[in-house]
């Protein structure tokens, strides 16, 4: 599936629309007022120019989104790992990891991940 790309301002926009969706146009423009302190022309720019990319669509004024939350987050990690990684996950774990503090919890995660990407393999 090709995601278009999403702008940090636009994806800002796309996590109120994904939590509220379907949601009228003018509702969504009063969300973002209050939580991004965008004007109601902003908003509908921002519908307008999505539309035309095809991440969500406003029919009859209720806007639906066409990419989920989950395939922006997983179209821009793989951006990310692509480019400053020259695509090896685990570079891009390994500089991940440098810096960050890993609970027990979450490096569990993480083996439950690999070894289910592992028993799908078989």
């Amino acid at each position: 599936m090709n995601i278009p790309k999403i702008h940090e301002e636009e994806y800002r926009f796309c996590l109120i629309l994904w939590e509220h969706e379907p949601v009228s146009a003018a509702d969504l423009a009063r969300l973002c007022a209050d939580e991004l302190g965008w004007k109601r022309t902003t908003t509908y720019t921002v519908i307008k120019r999505l539309g035309e990319r095809g991440v969500l669509v406003n029919e009859k004024g209720t806007v639906t989104s066409l990419v989920s939350k989950d395939d922006a987050q997983s179209y821009e990690i793989d951006e990310l790992v692509e480019k400053k990684f020259e695509g090896s996950l685990p570079a891009f774990l390994a500089a991940f990891t440098k810096r960050q503090d890993v609970s027990e919890d979450t490096l569990d995660a993480l083996q439950a991940m690999i070894d289910r990407a592992r028993g799908e393999r078989k």
